[in-house]
């Protein structure tokens, strides 16, 4: 497989699809599709959407069959982001290298665009229920797991979590939970709503979600290494990387990176966009 190809092709489907399914900036009311299509077009690697489809073709299924559940988590991701970056949150100015949602619209569209996108991204997701060979009783039981992994005891709890948590006093177990919470569950959702909308086996959700889970805390980690050599500071937020060092961060991210591999096993090869994807937490960027 060309990874490279397979990527590329794969963010030029979603973007598509994204710039299909969102307002245009015109409709009115036109200050909050702005808003919104400025932070789903930010410059996203589509890493959630991505393992939604690579997840879905690993049992035979086509992109268009999953593309608007996927979609739909991408704006739900976005969202968090909107959120996480204001002012009473992360007082972020920055957010991929442009002004954060909040410095262009201001706090109070920057509030209403991020509740807008979570709407709409379920109701993506429901929709993706006019797909013939998709099952209604997959599309609920979705909705359910989303209700779980982005609420206050995964996504949600792992912001507060992330908030009230002082560095001096956190262990190990404290990241690791933390991190489950705030950047593995919806890693592990994006990958369970590929299986279940193609009719998983429980023993396949299994081995699927502790891949995700081990994603999302390599992600994580590789995340805090990239905040403290790119930033060249202490963030003041519970950070891997400030803890242990890039090393051991470095070791750490690449164990949980080989053992999300090892989980696959059970597919055989069919399984290998997904290995390719994990590999490719380790190289990016940002």
């Amino acid at each position: 497989m060309d990874f490279k190809k397979y990527l590329e092709n794969k963010i030029n489907i979603i973007n598509r699809a994204l710039d299909e399914y969102l307002p245009l900036e015109e409709k009115p009311p036109s200050i909050i599709h702005k808003a919104m299509r400025y932070s789903v077009f930010g410059g996203g690697k589509r890493i959630r959407p991505i393992l939604t489809l690579a997840t879905a073709e690993l049992f035979g299924k086509d992109t268009e069959s999953v593309i608007k559940a996927a979609c739909g988590i991408e704006l739900i991701h976005t969202f968090s982001l909107i959120h996480d970056d204001l002012p009473c949150i992360d007082n972020d100015d920055f957010r991929r290298g442009k002004p954060s949602n909040h410095k262009v619209f201001g706090e109070s569209i920057a509030v209403l665009a991020g509740d807008a996108l979570l709407a709409s991204g379920f109701d993506l997701i429901i929709k993706n229920s006019d797909v013939k060979e998709i099952k209604k009783q997959s599309i609920l039981k979705l909705l359910k797991e989303i209700y779980f992994y982005i609420g206050t005891e995964n996504m949600l709890g792992g912001q507060v979590e992330d908030i009230t948590l002082k560095n001096e006093n956190i262990t190990k177990a404290d990241l690791t939970n933390l991190y489950m919470k705030k950047t593995a569950a919806l890693l592990c959702l994006s990958i369970r709503a590929g299986a279940i909308l193609s009719g998983a086996k429980q023993k396949q959700l299994k081995a699927l979600n502790k891949y995700g889970e081990n994603m999302g805390l390599a992600f994580q980690i590789i995340d805090d290494m990239l905040d403290i050599m790119q930033d060249q500071r202490d963030i003041g937020k519970p950070n891997y990387a400030n803890q242990y060092g890039i090393k051991e961060s470095k070791s750490e991210s690449e164990r949980l990176i080989k053992e999300a591999k090892g989980f696959l096993k059970i597919f055989n090869n069919e399984a290998d966009a997904l290995r390719s994807l994990a590999d490719y937490l380790l190289t990016r960027k940002r």
